[in-house]
Formats: C-alpha cells, structure tokens, sequence
C-alpha cells in the first residue's frame, strides 16, 4: 500500500467520523432528547426551580453574573427590549438568567440586579456545584479569572439559549448580534418554527 493510498483512506475514516459525531450532536440538539440535563436551584425569590422551568413554553436562557462590567447588562437589557417588541408574542417566551457565579449571586442580589432591568427575566442561582453541572450540561463555558487586586471577574459563554416548548435546542443569539435577526429568531421561537 502506497502512501497516497494510506492518505486516501485516513481522510475517508476521518469524514466518517466527523459525520457521525454531525449526527449525534444534530439529534441531540435537535429533537432527540431535551437539551441540558435535570437541575434543581433556586430563583431570584429563593423559590426552588428545575429544568421544568424550560419545558410547556419557549425559553430564552443566558449565563452570566451579576459583577459583570458590560455583557451581561447589556445582553439582558437587549433581551427584554426585543420581548418587548415582540408585543403579545414575547409574552409566549420565558427568559432567564443563569448565575455563573453563585458564590456571590444571592437570590438576594439576583433579585436586585434582575429587576433593575426587566420584569420578565427570572434569575436564577444555587449551590456552586449544583450551578456549574447545570452550566455544563447546557454546553456553558465559566472561568474564574484573578483580576490581581484579590477581586475576580468570570469568562462565560456569551451566547443567549433558545430552547422550544419541550425543552429541546432551537438556536443562539450571539453576543451583539444584529437585532433584526435576533428578534426574527425570538419570533420563529414564539412561533414554534
């Protein structure tokens, strides 16, 4: 057997492979069971809330923490000003926010931090172990990063979950996505398309 021939067959097992793992994340995202994993943690009131919180109705669902300087904020406000826009329709989509930093989130500080931007997002937090399975689960990269002055400040995923009415994957929004596709994506949610 030839080199090129050895080549041949590598690049042909590797695009077997790749298509296999395509299909396994498609079915998974996709319809094939609901996304994330089972969870229990409290909301921003302290009221015990679980992954059936994003099942019977749409959920648009965002990581992060209160500390944070910039896209956090501003990402929930984004949210609650494309709801909004939504009129009746937005009212068929649950928000939430996703505490990636429950060692300082309180549902204390939850509460406060969420309803100085919206009445519609719930916040959600809990015990650190239990926060970082259900983070995981749902694909959510967070790292604490020392800011040097004995303070931290947290890496997370800054991607907006949609999930449909039966808890199953439907898209992202991107961090500054343009608007105009992230209200049609919230409509098509609303829509169950």
């Amino acid at each position: 057997m030839n080199t090129r021939s050895l080549l041949v067959g590598m690049i042909v097992l590797i695009a077997i492979a790749a298509g296999g793992l395509s299909y396994y994340w498609y079915d998974r995202m996709a319809g094939g069971e609901p996304y994330g994993a089972p969870f229990a943690l409290v909301d921003q009131r302290g009221e015990p809330i679980t992954e059936a919180a994003f099942r019977a109705q749409p959920s648009a669902v965002f990581f992060g923490f209160t500390h944070c300087p910039e896209i956090c904020p501003t990402t929930l406000f984004e949210l609650d000003g494309w709801l909004k826009q939504l009129g009746p329709d937005g009212d068929k989509i649950r928000a939430f926010f996703v505490s990636v930093d429950p060692e300082r989130d309180t549902p204390e500080l939850m509460n406060q931090y969420v309803s100085n931007v919206s009445t519609r997002i719930t916040g959600v937090t809990g015990a650190p172990d239990k926060v970082a399975a259900m983070a995981k689960a749902f694909g959510i990269y967070s790292r604490k990063v020392d800011t040097g002055d004995g303070e931290y400040t947290m890496d997370h995923t800054a991607s907006i979950i949609l999930l449909d009415r039966g808890g199953d994957f439907a898209g992202t929004i991107a961090y500054g996505e343009n608007p105009e596709n992230a209200i049609a994506k919230l409509k098509r949610l609303a829509a169950g398309t």
